[in-house]
């Protein structure tokens, strides 16, 4: 029997972007990000999740993506994905959440050379589906962890 994966999908930019379930504790509303000093160009701060202080990443400046235009009735499915990634919890911003799926790890491909800009070291694979691919991320290689423990340590 093939392995399956299950990811979380959403929305940055122009992209589908996946990340797997597992590393997924919730996803939550748009919520005010205090801002701090000092810290690598694609944190936009932290918040505070039920007294948890969680810094926040922006993909968007990580990957140097445009923001998606949404419509208004987008702006509901915008929000935090929270990861938890061994055991620190970081929110990444989303352009608009969409669903879970499940594929096939037979249908997961390397990625290419050069993905939007992206650096191919953030990507775990590519799954063609219809007429473009979900990007599945490898969010351990996307942060330095050291770095935003840091900065969760001095707020």
């Amino acid at each position: 029997m093939a392995e399956q994966l299950q990811l979380v999908t959403f929305q940055l930019g122009e992209e589908l972007y996946g990340v797997n379930i597992l590393d997924v504790k919730e996803i939550v509303r748009v919520q005010p990000v205090r801002a701090v000093p000092n810290t690598p160009y694609y944190v936009e701060g932290f918040f505070n999740l039920r007294s948890e202080i969680i810094p926040v990443i922006n993909l968007h400046k990580r990957f140097a993506l445009k923001k998606w235009e949404a419509e208004p009735e987008d702006e509901l499915l915008s929000g935090f994905v929270i990861l938890d990634i061994d055991g620190m919890k970081l929110g990444v911003i989303i352009d608009r959440v969409s669903r879970v799926v499940t594929i096939e790890q037979t249908e997961v491909q390397p990625p290419p050379q050069m993905l939007s800009g992206i650096g191919e070291e953030y990507v775990q694979g590519v799954v063609r589906q219809d007429n473009s691919y979900l990007i599945i991320l490898n969010i351990r290689n996307l942060f330095n962890l050291k770095e935003l423990q840091k900065l969760i340590e001095r707020n």
